[in-house]
């Protein structure tokens, strides 16, 4: 891709976060965002057809680049591989506050952020051992994917007060007592 689209696109991207820190997504107008990323409002509409697309767009990105992560986490321990993934939620943590914490957010972020860690825990329940034998797969995994997204919830709404070494740590001892 363009080096020059590249750029607009994350201009674009940074602005409707930004702005959504702010107020409300349903009051944040194109204009709004083309004002932030510095650009023409048609120049929006080259890249995305609304507001709703941009976000869209911005969301499967995150959600794309951590489920990647999951690819090669699995073949790690808990702690260590859960690592990468709050240094993540650290890098990103305009999106993720804005995303989590802000009132007049869209909730489907959270429905999919928690869909695609429940997909990714799937083949991890432990079916060799007898302690999650009376358990239900679907049980199981609700449990321990609103446990995960409720505690990275708890981390970025209350400033990142452990660093992310020490969040991994704790959540993948939980994880690995559930699993």
């Amino acid at each position: 891709m363009d080096r020059r689209i590249m750029k607009t696109q994350e201009a674009l991207k940074k602005a409707v976060i930004e702005l959504m820190s702010e107020k409300n997504f349903d009051e944040i107008t194109i204009q709004d965002i083309a004002d932030r990323a510095n650009v023409n409002r048609g120049t929006i509409y080259l890249h995305y057809q609304d507001k709703y697309d941009l976000l869209d767009k911005l969301i499967e990105t995150h959600i794309n680049e951590l489920g990647e992560m999951g690819e090669w986490a699995c073949e790690l321990e808990w702690a260590e591989a859960l690592v990468p993934y709050f240094e993540y939620f650290e890098r990103n943590y305009l999106f993720f506050s804005t995303m989590l914490a802000s009132k007049g957010t869209p909730s489907s972020f959270r429905t999919r952020l928690l869909s695609s860690f429940i997909e990714g825990f799937k083949g991890e329940i432990d079916r060799a051992s007898d302690r999650n034998q009376a358990i239900n797969d679907d049980v199981m995994l609700q449990f321990t994917g609103t446990a995960y997204v409720g505690v990275i919830e708890w981390w970025i709404k209350n400033g990142m007060p452990y660093p992310p070494q020490e969040m991994a740590k704790q959540v993948g001892a939980l994880l690995g007592r559930s699993f």
